[in-house]
């Protein structure tokens, strides 16, 4: 019930966060001037609508996004002459980029919503790196259980290298073999790299300073990204015999110190979200594979169905921090996924008003005629060919999402 309810909630989430797109544009433009003559949700056939002023506002049967209808969008449209004076064209270059970008801004803000509601309750997640200090040194290199937990020491395992060389917990290491440590996967990294060997360890204890020698062992555990494990992703490395110690999972703020947390945040965001839609297509081919029967790797791309899902499957498992996070960066996707330099998007609209304005002052610069406004008709092969493009991609992802999906990551 719990996942149901999850799937049905995300998806009515994102539904209110596609409606406000759209009416970020439908604000802007009617704050402009400019005649907004519908805004719909949804496309195909109409199921419903009223009309209050000049704006016929209702709901379409596919529920796929949505759109706002201003006078005046294309040069090439005839209009009532009453209109022509309100019609988007004759607007400044400015006002135009305003009302094509609202969507995304709205995105934008109720991401940044979202994220500052979480900052203030329940914490954000704590991306601060682990320190050097060791939390727990066994009396054994501990073998792994197929689930990745440690077994428990028996006779049969080699002792800790840690305990041997007399390391502690609380000891908080600052440097392997002469090189500074500062956080724990720089000497995770070392120490990998240098299985049964002679290192040099230098830590802190009660204040003093001391180095002592520590002779890893070998032991098989998963491989890192950086390193090329075996057909089941395991590889044999060096071990210290110990565990760092883990900061707390989320971090919560008061009503100001959030607001440079959840911008701190935002940023970090923002820069996977470019990261992830710069890797985009290199997880085609994954995906393809998917569609195949092949296991559904968790990094491939997630449609509003898969993405439902796993909000269901958040709160399900009791996870809501992860559910409002899953909310939060879909809204950022979309909204950067909007600003993208291609037509149909609003990006490419903005593109064009760009290259329009450039084109325009370099004219002027030159003494020669503006060369006005550029025919997009000449632009519709390349906006067939993005849509052609991005809606099979879509469908495939809607698909793959139904048949084999992503394996539920909450478990």
């Amino acid at each position: 019930m719990s996942f149901a309810l999850g799937v049905v909630l995300f998806a009515l989430v994102l539904a209110v966060s596609i409606s406000a797109h759209e009416f970020g544009h439908l604000l802007t433009a009617k704050m402009f001037g400019m005649k907004a003559r519908r805004y719909f949700i949804g496309f195909g056939p109409k199921i419903w609508s009223f009309r209050r002023g000049e704006t016929e506002y209702g709901l379409k049967a596919i529920p796929a996004g949505g759109f706002v209808d201003i006078a005046g969008m294309s040069h090439l449209e005839e209009l009532h002459a009453d209109d022509e004076p309100r019609a988007f064209w004759r607007f400044k270059p400015w006002k135009r980029v305003v009302v094509m970008s609202a969507g995304s801004v709205v995105h934008f803000v109720l991401a940044i919503v979202v994220l500052y509601a979480i900052a203030i309750t329940a914490g954000l997640p704590n991306n601060a790196p682990i320190e050097p200090t060791l939390s727990e040194v066994p009396a054994c290199v501990q073998q792994l259980n197929s689930d990745g937990t440690a077994k428990d020491c028996t006779a049969a395992d080699p002792r800790s290298p840690a305990l041997v060389a007399g390391l502690q917990s609380g000891d908080k290491i600052t440097a392997v073999d002469g090189r500074t440590v500062t956080i724990w996967d720089d000497l995770v990294t070392y120490v990998r790299a240098h299985p049964n060997t002679d290192i040099q360890v230098t830590y802190q204890r009660g204040g003093a300073t001391k180095t002592v020698t520590v002779h890893t062992q070998q032991a098989n555990r998963p491989a890192l990204d950086s390193e090329k494990g075996d057909a089941s992703g395991m590889i044999n490395v060096g071990v210290l015999g110990a565990s760092g110690t883990l900061p707390p999972a989320t971090v919560s703020y008061n009503p100001v110190s959030a607001v440079g947390a959840t911008a701190g945040f935002t940023g970090t965001a923002f820069k996977a979200t470019f990261s992830a839609i710069g890797q985009f297509p290199s997880k085609i081919p994954k995906l393809l594979h998917a569609l195949s029967g092949e296991p559904r790797d968790p990094d491939t791309p997630v449609s509003v169905v898969g993405a439902s899902k796993l909000g269901g499957q958040a709160i399900e498992a009791g996870q809501w921090l992860s559910f409002f996070l899953l909310l939060a960066g879909f809204n950022l996707f979309i909204g950067v996924f909007n600003l993208l330099p291609l037509l149909p998007l609003d990006g490419g609209h903005i593109a064009i008003l760009a290259y329009e304005k450039v084109r325009s002052m370099i004219a002027k610069a030159r003494g020669k005629a503006d060369p006005g406004v550029v025919d997009q008709t000449k632009l519709a092969p390349i906006m067939l060919t993005v849509i052609f493009i991005v809606g099979g991609i879509s469908l495939l992802t809607i698909y793959a999402d139904v048949v084999n999906p992503i394996a539920n990551p909450f478990r």
